[in-house]
Order: structure tokens, then C-alpha cells, then sequence
């Protein structure tokens, strides 16, 4: 009597290996050609995947948009890294993919390397509208350094950028950041629209004072240092701020309170350059040799 040889229950059988579907071979083949900046590869494959049409995920995209991103750097690959990068976002936008951040810092770095500024920054803001992209500092560099690159001073300058800046900082609560740039608005800008002045309120809003000591003195002997301007000490006082909308007379005094508001016109280094131009116009004007010394 022969006895057969039966399988092991305790030994299930293995599964097979199965082979990878074709998508995602062919990210597996993007970010190969993202290692080796093989711009060209990367797009044979694309129009390839076009034609096969394949299910192309935010995952290809990002890839591809990375590695154009990456080859406008390059005089020989730029035309083409422009040409097929934009439209590769626009198929991306017409398959309803959602982009993120990365994607969207990685086209608004192919609009700078066209020195289109103005769309980097537009883009930027169209993605958090109806994307509801949240942007980081980098994803506003290409535009800003867009902006300062093609000299455009006022528009690296202006409200909407330093706004997109004052927004980030108070999303992330850098608070010596918000500082920085309510000051920058302050001086640049001066009044500010219904959406800056929406950021500004918000943020006082959610926030609690914890500067220097409210001190009168304190604060009165560096205004009078920095010229009669900013006393530059940061945050005053401690505790919640109240935070109201009001209006005030052409005297500068609140209508709901009645105080009269205080007009600041220079910082301390405005403050600083008047008076050295005006020590250099008197040293061009007086004949002493130690008037230099005696200023």
C-alpha cells in the first residue's frame, strides 16, 4: 500500500509575483528619467501613456512638471522644457487632477524662467481659490524673484506680494514675521484693501500679545532715538488684543473712541539717511576742517 504525498495546510501556497500595472510602470520609468534629467525620455513617455490612454495620477504629473521645472534651468533644454511643461499642466488641469504645492511651486518656476512673473503670482493665487492649495514661502520665490529680476520694484514690492508674505507668516504663526511685514505695509503701502485688511484682522483675532513691557518711557525715548518715528520694539504689552473697525476724521482722531491716533511718517532708517544728507550738504557749505568731528 503506497501513501501520497498531500499538501501541508500549515503551508499555504505562495502568492505569485504579480508584475506592476502599466501606470505605474510608467511612473516608475518618470522618476528614472528625473534622476538623470532625461527630459527628453520623460516626454516620449508621456506622449506614449497619451496614447495608450493611460490614468495618469497627480504622482505623474508632479514628476514630469518637476523634471521641466528642472530643465529650464538649462539654455539647450528651456524651449522645450516650456513648451511641454504648460501643456502638460493644462492636460493635468482638463483631467480634473488637483495639483499641490510642489506642482504648483514647480509651473509658477517655469513662468519666472519665461520672466512671466505676473502669471507665477496669478497662478499662485488660482490655486488657493479653487484648489484650496495652501502655499509655502518657496512656492511665492519664483514669482518674487520674478518680480526683482526684471526690475519691476513696485510690483516686488507692492501690497498683493507682501500680503501673500504677511498671510504665510500668520498661517504658520512666525509672529516676528507679521511684525516685519505689517511694517513693510506700513511704509510701502500705507492703506490697504478689504482682503489685506480681512488677513490683518483675522490674525489679531486668534492671537495674544506677549511683547515688551508697556512702558511709556520706554517706548517715548526710542521714538525720540529713532527721530521722531517706529519705536522698532516689537509688540507692546501683554494679554488678548480687542480688535474693532472704526473710522477716523480727517484730524486723525477715532470716531468710536475719540483718541487722537499718532501719524508716523519715517523709521529709524529713513530717519538715519536724512540726517546724514543733511550733515554732507553742511560739510559742503562750511570752511572749517573739524566741522566733520564736531557734528
Amino acid at each position: 500500500m503506497s501513501n501520497t504525498t498531500s499538501a501541508n495546510p500549515s503551508k499555504p501556497n505562495k502568492k505569485r509575483k504579480t508584475n506592476p500595472n502599466p501606470e505605474t510602470n510608467f511612473l516608475i520609468s518618470l522618476q528614472s528619467c528625473t534622476k538623470s534629467k532625461d527630459l527628453a525620455t520623460a516626454i516620449s513617455l508621456y506622449e506614449s501613456a497619451l496614447s495608450l490612454n493611460f490614468r495618469l495620477s497627480l504622482h505623474h504629473f508632479n514628476a514630469l512638471l518637476y523634471l521641466c521645472s528642472n530643465s529650464a534651468t538649462d539654455p539647450s533644454l528651456k524651449d522645450s522644457a516650456l513648451r511641454h511643461g504648460f501643456r502638460v499642466f493644462d492636460q493635468m488641469l482638463s483631467n480634473n487632477v488637483i495639483p499641490n504645492e510642489a506642482l504648483v511651486t514647480s509651473v509658477a518656476r517655469l513662468a519666472a524662467s519665461k520672466k512671466d512673473s505676473d502669471y507665477a503670482f496669478e497662478l499662485i493665487k488660482r490655486m488657493n481659490n479653487e484648489f484650496n492649495v495652501v502655499p509655502r514661502l518657496r512656492t511665492y520665490d519664483p514669482a518674487l524673484f520674478c518680480f526683482c529680476e526684471n526690475l519691476e520694484a513696485q510690483k516686488a514690492y507692492e501690497e498683493q506680494e507682501i500680503t501673500a508674505l504677511l498671510k504665510v507668516s500668520a498661517g504658520t504663526g512666525r509672529v516676528e514675521k507679521v511684525y516685519q511685514y505689517l511694517q513693510k505695509l506700513r511704509s510701502t503701502v500705507r492703506c490697504v484693501n478689504e482682503e489685506t485688511g480681512k488677513i490683518i484682522e483675522d490674525w489679531f483675532s486668534g492671537q495674544k500679545v506677549n511683547g515688551v513691557s508697556c512702558d511709556l518711557g520706554l517706548v517715548k525715548n526710542a521714538v525720540l532715538k529713532n527721530g521722531g518715528g517706529w519705536h522698532g520694539l516689537g509688540w507692546i504689552g501683554q494679554g488678548k488684543w480687542v480688535v474693532k473697525r472704526g473710522s477716523v476724521d480727517e484730524s486723525g482722531k477715532c470716531c468710536s473712541c475719540g483718541n487722537q491716533l499718532a501719524c508716523v511718517d519715517i523709521d529709524d532708517a529713513e530717519t538715519e539717511r536724512f540726517a546724514q544728507s543733511v550733515a554732507a550738504l553742511a560739510m559742503e557749505q562750511e570752511v572749517k576742517a573739524n566741522f566733520s568731528e564736531s557734528q
